[in-house]
């Protein structure tokens, strides 16, 4: 279970390593939420599926 994780940060304009917040199960599979450290932008991923590319 990873707690961190680098992605690009629209708001900051940067790539980097965001936090794991929260996560729980659903029927989908598991729900993540991800935080940058210097912003508040966040997205959730699902079984792998990033919400900040739909």
């Amino acid at each position: 279970m990873a707690q961190e994780l680098d992605h690009d940060c629209p708001e900051c304009e940067d790539t980097l390593t965001f936090y794991r917040a929260a996560s729980t199960r659903v029927h989908l599979g598991e729900k993540i939420k991800w935080h940058c450290p210097d912003c508040d932008y966040g997205f959730v991923t699902i079984n792998g599926i990033d919400s900040s590319t739909v």
